[in-house]
């Protein structure tokens, strides 16, 4: 595990949930980055907005992307490729409780919640958050930048392009297709492949008007 102290960008609640993980792992927390500055129950010191980091050597420090996704991950993902082409480097954080094969591949930055459960040779690339309970079984691929929100079952071989939100509570069978930049409404059951740029939601899931 990484000893470099580290900078949270973002104060929302999902920054909370990686505050209380990286206690756990007594990782230093140098700050968080914000718009403004709000009471972060931690007492986590403000540095400022997000410019502030650029005082700070990257061969230093990492990176912790504490931005959520409701719905749209595009936010997160500017944040990531910003700071990326200025050499930062994200950490990968993984709860102690969270169940994950030997032969998983993460990418940098991916956040793993507790409870969540990971099976052999899945593949997470970077910058995607695996929510609290969620459940990803074997040869399942999932692209950048993506959100797995609590509780969600993929079965295996599932496969999630990049920048797409699976809401909280969906379900997914096995060896189905989910394209790029789509938005799977929470509580969803899917059933077929679903396109690049697509917004679906029921039980089955079926496309709705954007």
């Amino acid at each position: 595990m990484c000893s470099k102290p580290v900078i949270i960008i973002g104060n929302g609640g999902h920054a909370r949930v990686l505050i209380d993980i990286l206690l756990m792992q007594k990782r230093e927390i140098i700050g968080y980055t914000a718009p403004t500055e709000e009471n972060n129950r931690y007492n986590v010191t403000y540095l400022g907005k997000d410019e502030e980091i650029l005082k700070y050597d990257p061969r230093e420090i990492e990176l912790v992307n504490a931005l959520g996704s409701v719905s749209d991950t595009r936010h997160r993902a500017n944040i990531f490729n910003i700071f990326k082409s200025k050499g930062y480097t994200f950490s990968t954080i993984i709860h102690p409780s969270a169940i994950i094969s030997d032969t998983v591949i993460l990418g940098e930055g991916v956040q793993v919640m507790a409870g969540a459960v990971i099976q052999p040779f899945v593949k997470i690339d970077d910058n995607t958050i695996v929510n609290t309970s969620t459940s990803i079984d074997h040869d399942c691929c999932i692209g950048k930048h993506c959100h797995i929100a609590p509780g969600c079952v993929l079965s295996g071989g599932v496969f999630v392009g990049e920048g797409t939100h699976i809401g909280t509570g969906t379900k997914i069978i096995q060896n189905v297709i989910v394209g790029k930049n789509v938005l799977v409404g929470a509580g969803s059951l899917v059933l077929r492949s679903v396109g690049d740029n697509k917004k679906v939601y029921g039980s089955p899931a079926k496309e709705v008007s954007k």
